[in-house]
Order: structure tokens, then sequence, then C-alpha cells
């Protein structure tokens, strides 16, 4: 289930989008100005953004600038005008749809910026928890939390394998320490309860006893 960030001041058109798209199952917060929408951004991973280009206390644009890397935009503007469409394009927008719009059209682009975002996001979302691959980077509300190699590694390797049970040994196959050694079995345990530490409840970590663990 997509996050998805609606800022739109007319109220007629707000209470359309959030019943056609709740009703295709994504979440949606709502902000009418762009404020507010700034504020909404600032500890929360959006799965893409929508965005009517002019509110009432400025731009979408400025939106925009907030959110998190490699968030797929969508603009929603009244304004039909050919350089401001190829300048929001260009400036990395995923789509620019113009009012009055039908909304069989606008859901099957918000599908395909969805998509389009997976494919090329070099980010991973597990529990709470985001992770900046290209970075090496692991955040908590907006938070960077500080993880050694070895713990960010192994976090990497949950994330990657979401809701599969996953055995012991073939965690330590894809993790060594420091001096390139192979990580003890020991060692994984004590690792792994590092992780759970310093995650907290962000990022369900299960032991199965006598096997591995599953992270959901």
């Amino acid at each position: 289930m997509a996050d998805i960030l609606v800022a739109e001041d007319d109220v007629s058109i707000a209470a359309g989008l959030r019943y056609a798209l709740e009703k295709e199952g994504y979440r949606i917060t709502h902000c009418r100005t762009v404020s507010d929408a700034i504020q909404k951004s600032a500890g929360f991973h959006f799965d893409l953004a929508l965005l009517d280009m002019q509110l009432p206390d400025g731009l979408g644009k400025e939106i925009t600038s907030k959110l998190k890397p490699h968030t797929p935009v969508i603009y929603l503007t009244v304004v039909d005008d050919e350089d401001e469409i190829v300048e929001s394009l260009d400036g990395g927008a995923a789509d620019y749809i113009t009012k009055p719009f039908r909304m069989r059209e606008l859901l099957a682009r918000i599908k395909k910026a969805l998509h389009d975002g997976k494919e090329n996001s070099s980010r991973l979302t597990v529990g709470k928890a985001v992770i900046d691959v290209d970075a090496g980077r692991v955040y908590l509300n907006g938070q960077v939390i500080s993880l050694t190699a070895l713990e960010y590694r192994i976090l990497l390797i949950f994330a990657q394998n979401q809701s599969i049970l996953l055995k012991r040994e073939q965690i330590l196959e894809h993790i060594w320490d420091i001096s390139g050694n192979f990580v003890e079995d020991n060692t994984l345990t004590v690792y792994v309860k590092r992780l759970r530490e310093k995650l907290g409840d962000a990022v369900n970590i299960t032991t199965v006893r006598g096997i591995g663990y599953r992270v959901d």
C-alpha cells in the first residue's frame, strides 16, 4: 500500500481525489498549503506526491524540494503552458496533468509513476526504516540512524528478503567483518541484538529458534 501526499487547496477536487485514491487502496495525506505539506513531509517518506502547482501560500515546486530523494511527483495545474510543462519534466517531475482531468487517466498515471519510482529508486523500506542504498544511510522518521558497516549489511539483507525465513547460514554467507573475515554464528546473534536495540519497534525482526530470522 503506497503513501501519497496530496497538496490541493480546492475542497471539491481534494475530496474527489481522496475518495478515488483510497478506493484504490492508497493511504492519503492531504494538505491545503505549502507550509503544511512541507511540515508533513519532514519526518515521513512518501511513495508519491500529487501537488497542485499553485497553492495559497506558494508553489507546489517548493514542496518538491523538501521531499525525500527519488519521490515521484505529479503536478496538477490549470496552467496549460508548454514551457512550464517542459521545465517541470526536465526538473524531474514524473508527470504534469492539467485541470480539469479525467480520474481514470490520473489513476493510470499514478500507477505508472509508482512503478517507475520503484524501478529507479535507490531506496528500500523495511518496517518504518528507509535505507538509502546509494548513500549507505538508514533513516527513521527522517533522522539518520548510526549503524556499523556490519549492522547495515545485515539490515540490507533483511530489507531485500522481507517475509522470507532466512537461515543463519544464508545470512552468514553474505556478511564479513571489517578485516574481510567471515562472521561467526555467535557474532551474528550479537549484531542482530544491536540492530534491535537501535531500531526499536520500527523493524520487526523475528527469531525463528534453531533456524534463523524473518523480517515482516
